[in-house]
């Protein structure tokens, strides 16, 4: 499955500097690492997320895991859980784990655990299980258009 029209125009139509990096078919951001040669640090870990009765998307370094306090806390929420399989491919059209970190194409927010931007280069997930996408720190806070907080916590 190729990579999404409205993922690639996306990032043309903001001027996203980007590469497109092809590997084998991964399904967890654990595995991307692993095919990719990379440390977990640098792989952004897209969660879609239900806070009350809205979606968005958290994205984090894979090394660490969601921190549900604390984004319950920064959401105003009461109730903040990871959103079920069949709602991820009614928004997103795309089949769970092959996610992308650009909310603005589906109109949810982005919220980003801040280590991630410690990375040089970030590597996201592309739309598909095949490809993902690697940019620097700044484009890609650029491209997801995120908030930034502390949302995440150690593994």
């Amino acid at each position: 499955m190729p990579i999404p029209k409205k993922v690639l125009n996306y990032l043309e139509k903001n001027k996203i500097a980007h590469k497109i990096i092809g590997h084998k078919k991964v399904y967890t951001a654990y595995d991307a690492a692993q095919t990719l040669k990379t440390k977990l640090s640098n792989i952004a870990k897209t969660l879609v997320v239900k806070a009350d009765k809205n979606y968005i998307l958290a994205v984090l370094p894979a090394s660490r895991n969601l921190d549900f306090q604390k984004l319950k806390k920064i959401l105003k929420a009461k109730k903040v859980e990871i959103a079920k399989e069949n709602i991820m491919q009614k928004i997103f059209k795309v089949k769970p784990g092959a996610i992308t970190s650009f909310g603005e194409i589906y109109k949810i927010p982005v919220y980003l655990d801040k280590l991630l931007l410690k990375s040089k280069k970030i590597i996201a997930g592309a739309g598909t299980y095949r490809d993902s996408f690697e940019m620097t720190a700044k484009n890609f806070l650029k491209a997801t258009k995120g908030i930034m907080g502390d949302i995440g916590k150690k593994k």
